[in-house]
């Protein structure tokens, strides 16, 4: 049986608020396979909803004791290089968590 990996992803409000997500969740399964995990949770940040889905994804980590976390890009944790780094920090810290990106860092 294949390693479990979760995904995250930040949506940010739009036209194709449906497509968008659909679309990278896609990639991350594809990567993920690649990979040899199987995709489990994909936990979406979305401007609009109240709840921080990265603070539900770190204590999901935690819980079911889920060692690798697939992300499209660092720019989904944040836009500044610095706070990219102090979240992916902050997750292996936390979780002990191995993350994986898709795409280089923009």
């Amino acid at each position: 049986m294949r390693p479990l990996i979760y995904g995250y992803m930040r949506v940010v409000g739009g036209e194709d608020q449906e497509e968008e997500p659909q679309r990278i969740r896609r990639q991350l399964i594809v990567y993920a396979e690649r990979e040899g995990f199987t995709l489990d949770q994909v936990f979406t940040e979305n401007t609009n909803c109240s709840e921080p889905a990265f603070y539900t994804m770190i204590e999901a980590l935690k819980r079911y004791n889920v060692k690798d976390l697939l992300v499209p890009s660092l720019w989904h944790f944040a836009r500044l290089p610095g706070l990219q780094d102090a979240m992916r920090q902050h997750i292996e810290q936390e979780t002990g968590a191995r993350l994986w990106v898709i795409q280089g860092q923009h």
